[in-house]
């Protein structure tokens, strides 16, 4: 059963009060990545983010879904942490997280949740066709063993040219994260298109077209600075976006005093194992979570510099 309880979550009042770190530059690229998959025809796909804290991001990625597409969100939530490092990480920072407050976020902003699996990343890899999504977040814990399992995971999930984002990559307090990243780089034939202050986004296919044409869109901005550099024998665009311009923000559905205090999920969410009761059951193999190396949710430090 869920981790979650009936008490009335309140829903927030436009998309600045969703708590969480997803900053205007950030939030300019992935418009530009979703968008440029729409006007390619054969990036197809479903949408996936690993780690999903309030659902700020997740908010924001659900605006781009597009009929047949399915949106994956998986997070611990207020499950336990199936490890004692993971635990700690998530005591740290984590411990007002809850599935009712993400729900009740997202639902502020779209009619539907997407599926929700509430269990370590480790298991995605079994929830989820291979070669099925065309945008992966990767957001979730920063320890390297279990980050470099979500890398190993969104490249089996990867359809080609796939557009995938890591959070984190260059922060301080998260060297596992950079670890990893630059590891796949290393060793597994991941291409860097272009770095911010907080994301990397790469892709398994082949970055060039997106490169271009990110390049093209840059070059007459005034709120986003970039350069170009040699990075592993390819070029690598640097985006500072210290006064980056954010898109135009995703929109509550209605006013506050209008949004109904519960909501029905489409799909009924996993947690640790085990199938939740608010609507029909998701598909996929059995909820039982696999006792191979699990991955937790993300945890911001708390001397997190943002």
């Amino acid at each position: 059963m869920s981790q979650t309880t009936s008490a009335p979550v309140a829903s927030p009042a436009g998309f600045s009060d969703v708590k969480g770190w997803f900053w205007p530059a950030d939030q300019l690229l992935f418009d530009w990545f979703l968008k440029r998959q729409d006007r390619v025809p054969e990036q197809n796909g479903d949408l996936l983010e690993l780690g999903a804290y309030l659902g700020k991001s997740a908010i924001f990625i659900g605006g781009y879904l597009r009929p047949g597409e399915e949106f994956t969100v998986c997070d611990l939530f207020d499950s336990p942490a199936p490890d004692d490092p993971n635990s700690a990480e998530m005591g740290r920072s984590y411990s007002t997280l809850t599935r009712r407050g993400f729900e009740a976020n997202y639902l502020a902003f779209h009619e539907q949740l997407p599926t929700v699996v509430q269990a370590p990343t480790s298991v995605i890899g079994s929830r989820l066709d291979a070669g099925s999504c065309r945008f992966i977040h990767i957001d979730a814990s920063h320890l390297y063993e279990h980050v470099h399992g979500d890398i190993v995971a969104a490249r089996e999930l990867a359809a080609p040219d796939a557009i995938v984002a890591f959070d984190d990559f260059r922060a301080e307090h998260c060297p596992g994260v950079a670890a990893a990243v630059w590891g796949a780089v290393a060793t597994m034939e991941l291409k860097l298109i272009c770095i911010t202050g907080t994301k990397a986004y790469g892709t398994w296919g082949d970055p060039e077209p997106a490169r271009a044409e990110l390049l093209d869109w840059l070059a007459p901005r005034t709120d986003l600075w970039h350069g170009v550099e040699e990075v592993a024998g390819a070029p690598l665009i640097r985006i500072d976006g210290k006064k980056a311009k954010a898109p135009t923000p995703p929109q509550p559905l209605r006013p506050v005093s209008e949004t109904p205090k519960t909501a029905e999920s489409p799909r009924a969410p996993e947690a640790a194992g085990e199938s939740g009761t608010s609507g029909p059951s998701t598909s996929g193999p059995d909820a039982s979570v696999p006792a191979a190396a699990p991955r937790g949710l993300l945890a911001r430090a708390l001397g997190r510099r943002r």
